[in-house]
């Protein structure tokens, strides 16, 4: 992940938020020479995303802190597992810990949600994506989360593609109406930008499929039973997206209808942190 540009601002505003005008606790309670050292550790089974991010928060509090990780990002962790150890300044790892952790835990808690639903679909040639269901100002970690846990990336923001959903079609005028109107807007923006389709029935997947122009049709809250159907009408002439109220439960249902990628807001806007803690080491250790 490049953690420079806009990542590295929103980094450095995350660590404005926590940190305010100083540690004044750590600043209280430890010597300013103070070395330290400590470990991330793990507990709780799951994906490890965001070290780099961690990393990031020390080295734009002191550049001199050593942070070593003991695994790659994405990989499968277990309790007790350490994942990280970083040392330097005592009072810089206790200024930088909550922050470290916030980016960390998130990150980490998206990745493994997204791992569960990707090989819950495992052997379908389904591929599990994410939503701008995203945290505002959050979106390019949570996204990188997905990606480390195994899914694929949608659209970034509303500049990426078209997506006509059901009030783009109720403002157009109909399904047809709004494809025209975005086909001839992307002859200006150029034809690097894709259309997609929200459908919420198979009339509307007919009167898609009767369109020109378009590269992806969602279907949008269908049963497993009509979503087979819409597939067969598709017959691989268009990408097909499932979408709408899609659980750990039900995903393997919805992946063996065929459908090529299905849409999981629940991966960033329901996070359970996974469990990570920063524990500083004794000194004489």
């Amino acid at each position: 992940m490049e953690t420079g540009g806009a990542v590295g601002r929103a980094i450095e505003e995350a660590l404005r938020e926590d940190l305010g005008t100083g540690d004044v606790t750590g600043e209280a309670v430890i010597p300013e020479a103070a070395p330290g050292s400590g470990e991330f550790l793990c507990k709780a089974d799951g994906v490890v995303a965001g070290l780099e991010v961690a990393e990031t928060v020390f080295r734009i509090l002191d550049p001199s802190v050593s942070f070593a990780r003991r695994v790659e990002e994405g990989a499968s962790v277990t309790v007790g597992l350490v994942l990280a150890a970083v040392s330097g300044s005592a009072r810089v790892l206790l200024a930088g810990e909550r922050t470290a952790l916030n980016f960390l835990q998130r990150m980490s808690g998206i990745a493994t949600m997204t791992r569960r639903f990707v090989r819950a679909v495992e052997g379908t040639g389904a591929r599990i994506t994410d939503t701008r269901k995203t945290a505002p100002g959050l979106r390019a970690f949570d996204k990188e989360a997905v990606r480390l846990g195994g899914g694929v990336n949608h659209r970034f923001g509303l500049d990426d593609m078209v997506l006509i959903k059901d009030n783009h079609i109720v403002a157009a005028g109909g399904l047809t109406r709004a494809v025209e109107l975005c086909r001839r807007h992307r002859a200006a923006l150029g034809s690097g930008v894709r259309i997609e389709v929200e459908t919420k029935n198979l009339a509307e997947v007919e009167e898609a499929l009767r369109c020109t122009g378009i590269h992806r049709i969602m279907f949008d809250n269908f049963t497993p039973d009509l979503m087979r159907e819409a597939v067969r009408a598709v017959d691989r002439r268009l990408e097909t997206e499932a979408s709408g109220g899609i659980t750990l439960a039900t995903v393997r249902s919805f992946a063996e209808t065929g459908v090529d990628f299905i849409s999981v807001g629940a991966l960033t806007h329901s996070v359970d942190a996974l469990d990570i803690s920063l524990e500083l080491l004794p000194l004489h250790a």
